[in-house]
């Protein structure tokens, strides 16, 4: 009788402490911080070994930093902005709670008309908002060869977005790699032989200053 009576004792501490578990668990999957990289071969990591890649160092970036964020990695090379705007309906799962928005660079290659891109990147905006998320918008910057008009309007495009919908701001993906007055022949140690993709080292500086931006974006879903 006694080893019975041991045995449902037993039992019932080991059902106890599952419970415990269980709420410790469903706790902190409460506090995770679930957010969409939505954007192009930039964030999906092009040319690089995945813990190489934007998306896993941003989150071992939060991490050092106690972030507990997971980071859905919507990066498609070669997408446009009307590809982010296609796909962005079905690639928000109901889980995710914020958005980061890097998409431009593929428009400007193709040489897209500003207006096409501002559409597109409002209408994904117009859904973030729909679903109550929180953005950071990542710029782009268009190079002078089209012209002053076309650069003008490009450039603008994205600071004027992010007021309108109240999106966090970065002026460009690649901020970290021009700080302290680097010029585009100072950048080839942080690129790929391309010359368009960053590698490991320039993808770290990257982080370093795109960083600080999901932290305020986090802060922003926890208020």
């Amino acid at each position: 009788m006694l080893r019975w009576t041991t045995y449902g004792l037993l039992g019932g501490l080991s059902k106890a402490l599952a419970g415990v578990l269980l709420l410790l668990a469903t706790g902190a999957a409460a506090d995770r911080v679930n957010i969409l990289a939505l954007g192009d071969s930039l964030t999906q990591g092009y040319g690089l070994i995945e813990q190489e890649g934007f998306v896993p160092q941003l989150r071992d970036w939060l991490a050092e930093r106690g972030y507990d964020v997971r980071i859905v990695n919507a990066g498609v090379s070669g997408d446009t902005t009307a590809g982010g705007l296609a796909r962005v309906e079905w690639s928000l799962t109901p889980d995710i709670q914020a958005m980061i928005v890097a998409l431009g660079g593929n428009d400007l290659l193709r040489g897209i008309d500003p207006a096409v891109s501002r559409d597109n990147i409002e209408g994904i905006l117009k859904v973030a908002e729909e679903r109550g998320l929180e953005v950071l918008l990542i710029g782009m910057q268009a190079p002078g060869n089209y012209g002053p008009d076309y650069k003008a309007a490009f450039d603008a495009l994205y600071p004027e977005l992010a007021r309108t919908y109240d999106a966090l701001y970065l002026e460009n993906f690649f901020a970290g790699l021009m700080q302290n007055g680097k010029g585009p022949s100072d950048l080839r140690a942080f690129m790929q032989p391309d010359g368009i993709h960053p590698n490991a080292t320039g993808v770290d500086r990257i982080v370093n200053v795109i960083g600080p931006k999901v932290e305020a974006l986090i802060e922003r879903v926890g208020n």
